[in-house]
């Protein structure tokens, strides 16, 4: 089964910037930026970053800021951050050069054990597995494994799988057969069967259960937030601020609070900032989903009475690492103008 995939993959293998090489520092990048995120949104985004960044001691020198306005509209800045966090702890700890063991690679920050695997068997070709949901979905149906693969269990079974099929594997083309062909082929609904290289080992394709597995069943607690949000300007500057913690950490963004009102809003910001704001319109209603948050934002626009610190022009505000929640709003606001 291994040397047919592995096959597969030399002669059908999707064509990607981060596949030219096996430069560890490349493959790094690729696979944060792919967490939670398509490919094809990622390429871009992964040519201007290595353009800024060459190597890692490139990254490691710039600034937080720098790495969040490249980052910009990618989402899940931790990701970012994380990256220009382990830059600076390679430099200090590995002389700049990407650290070749598994468990040195899985220590790093925002680093987890499908990023190590994905990392070590690519770059450096050794037998670590590289299991993420496309894995977890091949393998559910090779196996005709009945169990649920969002319980840890079973993962971990499918874990053990994916590692006993590696010894003295092309680990490289391998894992990533196995990625290609859950894209590709191996679908989460209609899967393509009778193109698979797999078809006549997967004992779901043989008794016909491959629309019925994976069991994926995700226990999700999803929290919904209502915000006052506000476009506050003074003349032709507007008022964001930098978020020192949390969900969109040191991005910046509109004031916004928990309220009902936008005469409470007035209130609540005359304490925080012991500045006058006159309400002047009611924008519109924006919803802005997070993985497991959404934001109901009730967009006005307000006028500060005299001017304040962190107030930017719009030339200035593209320099600006925005939060893309916050981009929506003054998008609105300007073509509300």
């Amino acid at each position: 089964m291994q040397d047919e995939l592995i096959a597969w993959y030399k002669q059908h293998h999707r064509v990607f910037p981060w596949r030219q090489d096996s430069n560890p520092y490349h493959i790094w990048i690729s696979e944060i930026m792919l967490q939670q995120t398509t490919t094809e949104a990622v390429i871009p985004y992964y040519q201007r970053f290595l353009e800024a960044f060459p190597d890692i001691i490139s990254l490691a020198q710039a600034s937080l800021e720098e790495v969040y306005k490249l980052w910009e509209g990618l989402g899940y800045y931790r990701r970012a951050k994380y990256l220009h966090e382990t830059a600076n702890i390679i430099v200090e700890e590995y002389d700049g050069r990407f650290p070749t063991e598994y468990e040195d690679i899985l220590s790093l920050k925002g680093i987890g054990e499908y990023t190590a695997g994905a990392i070590s068997s690519i770059a450096y070709g050794n037998p670590t597995p590289a299991v993420d949901g496309n894995v977890l979905r091949i393998m559910s149906r090779v196996y005709l494994l009945k169990e649920n693969i969002a319980s840890s269990k079973t993962q971990k079974q499918i874990y053990e799988i994916v590692k006993e099929l590696l010894v003295g594997k092309d680990a490289s083309s391998f894992n990533q057969g196995l990625m290609d062909l859950g894209a590709m082929i191996c679908r989460p609904r209609h899967p393509r069967c009778q193109q698979c290289p797999l078809r006549f080992d997967c004992q779901a394709c043989q008794q016909h259960q491959q629309e019925v597995l994976p069991v994926n069943i995700k226990k999700i607690r999803h929290q919904e937030q209502s915000y006052i949000t506000a476009v506050i300007t003074y003349q032709d500057r507007f008022l964001l601020l930098k978020n020192k913690e949390g969900l969109l950490e040191n991005l910046y963004g509109c004031v916004q609070y928990e309220l009902e009102s936008p005469y409470s809003f007035v209130e609540q910001f005359q304490r925080d900032f012991h500045a006058d704001l006159k309400i002047c319109s009611f924008i519109k209603d924006i919803k802005h989903v997070f993985t497991h948050r959404t934001w109901f934002m009730h967009v006005y626009h307000f006028e500060l009475l005299k001017e304040m610190d962190n107030m930017y022009t719009l030339d200035q505000i593209k320099e600006l690492p925005l939060s893309t929640a916050h981009m929506k709003v003054l998008h609105a606001y300007l073509k509300e103008e």
